[in-house]
């Protein structure tokens, strides 16, 4: 079977960093879109999942191209599509189905530590509590109605489902250059910012690095919802040859 083609909605405002960072932990054959251009593909047909990335930008902020892509990524989620959202791509997911994204009033950046309950897929092979990077001064608020939520701290909620819909709000695709490059552009205290760059060493992200499962996990679960779908297609089609083969006999 050919890999899965994963329609990437890039929302990161010409960030180098995240379609490095997105190409080398997805294991599939990416197609991206720049969503604040905003470019969004023509159909959601063609593709067996969705990754939305995260972006400088609030959900909530009245911006040409953010509603367009909630449009578009609920249209995805309307035809059956296994979608994953990281951090803004997170907080779109939650506000494209109902849930709520407000500001935080504070800011999580670095190095933390983050627990999930352990008993979903999307955290199959991961620690319950595990190290991630963060960086948001937003979170999802409240999850939309029917959604389970999968791994939070003491900040906010890092992670949910909603039946093909998953969310996480860490960065398990950062890597050390993109770390310090986040923290170097935020305004925030001279001396906050040090403590951050100081936390962003090796052994920090080898620790982190056992996040990424989640791409890994996540991507199991598009195969088998592909497989899921072929099987069916292939059913569909064995009972259209029967009953053709019936309509054959018949008019003999």
């Amino acid at each position: 079977m050919s890999r899965p083609r994963i329609a990437v909605l890039n929302a990161a405002h010409d960030d180098a960093n995240t379609p490095r960072n997105f190409r080398r932990e997805l294991d599939a054959d990416l197609a991206e879109f720049d969503a604040n251009a905003p470019e969004l593909p023509e159909s959601v047909e063609g593709f067996d999942g969705v990754v939305v990335t995260g972006s400088r930008s609030s959900v909530y902020w009245d911006e040409q191209w953010i509603e367009p892509t909630a449009a578009w990524v609920r249209e995805a989620v309307d035809a059956g599509l296994p979608c994953l959202g990281v951090c803004w791509g997170h907080q779109l997911l939650a506000h494209a189905l109902g849930g709520e994204v407000a500001a935080m009033g504070e800011y999580e950046i670095g190095y933390r530590e983050i627990e999930h309950g352990g008993d979903s897929r999307l955290f199959e092979g991961v620690d319950e509590r595990f190290t991630a990077f963060t960086t948001h001064s937003d979170e999802v608020a409240a999850v939309p109605p029917g959604a389970d939520v999968l791994a939070e701290n003491d900040y906010s909620i890092h992670a949910f489902r909603k039946d093909r819909v998953f969310g996480v709000q860490f960065h398990p695709e950062y890597d050390t250059e993109t770390a310090r490059d986040v923290t170097l552009g935020k305004d925030l205290p001279d001396e906050r910012i040090q403590r951050v760059l100081d936390g962003i060493t090796e052994e920090n992200y080898a620790n982190a690095c056992e996040a990424k499962t989640v791409f890994e996990n996540w991507l199991a679960f598009v195969e088998d919802v592909r497989e899921s779908a072929d099987a069916s297609g292939v059913a569909e089609d064995d009972a259209e040859l029967d009953a053709d083969s019936a309509d054959a006999a018949g008019a003999d």
